[in-house]
């Protein structure tokens, strides 16, 4: 981008990008533990899917803390790595997705996470259990 800003979409190379990749996971989990995400867990997704390397999930006690972890995170993510995140049910602060490249996010209220239940379609890497 013009504005050296680097959005979601843009990536680098996976041989290239593995130092940034760490970082950008560990921004994330830091930002989430400043604001104290609950129950939050980390799912590789390396080689077992083309939409990132990482999923995290975790809960905020209240639509509003949720809105507010997504939003934080947002923001720290753009002012300390230049990444521009995409979001999706931010609105409503049952269940926000944050795109950040290689690693997605998803925030939730406690009883929203326990009734999707990501962790456990997620467990075997998002494979059909065999």
């Amino acid at each position: 981008m013009a504005d050296g800003t680097t959005t979601a979409k843009q990536r680098p190379s996976k041989g290239a990008a593995q130092k940034g990749e760490g970082e950008l996971l560990g921004a994330i989990l830091s930002s989430l533990e400043q604001d104290k995400a609950e129950d939050v867990v980390t799912i590789p997704l390396a080689g077992k899917s083309e939409m990132a390397d990482h999923m995290v999930i975790c809960s905020g006690r209240s639509s509003r803390q949720v809105a507010a972890l997504a939003d934080k995170l947002g923001d720290r993510l753009k002012r300390d790595m230049g990444l521009i995140c995409r979001f999706e049910g931010k609105d409503q602060g049952d269940w926000v997705l944050i795109d950040a490249g290689d690693v997605i996010v998803h925030v939730f209220r406690p009883e929203v996470r326990e009734f999707y239940q990501l962790e456990k379609m997620w467990a075997d890497g998002g494979k059909a259990a065999g």
